[in-house]
């Protein structure tokens, strides 16, 4: 536990921290899986609406530091490829 009051600011800090870091996760999540759902639907024009609404959030998520550059960069890559292969 912590001692001093230093320590103790620091412990709120982080629960403040990770309850908006949690947030800006499952938000991001949210928009994947709308894309995730219109490729399995095949819809191709749903998919691509979808992806473009998805790859700013995936970047502010980078910017805030909730994930990093390579996998937000492999995460809309992967995607892009897959709603450009629907017919």
């Amino acid at each position: 536990m912590a001692n001093s009051p230093q320590a103790k600011k620091r412990a709120r800090q982080n629960e403040t921290r990770f309850a908006v870091n949690k947030a800006r996760r499952s938000r991001i999540r949210t928009f994947l899986r709308k894309v995730e759902e219109a490729i399995a639907s095949g819809d191709k024009e749903a998919a691509t609406a979808a992806l473009r609404e998805c790859q700013p959030e995936l970047m502010r998520g980078v910017s805030k530091g909730v994930f990093h550059k390579n996998t937000a960069s492999r995460k809309m890559s992967r995607l892009a490829s897959r709603v450009k292969a629907l017919g």
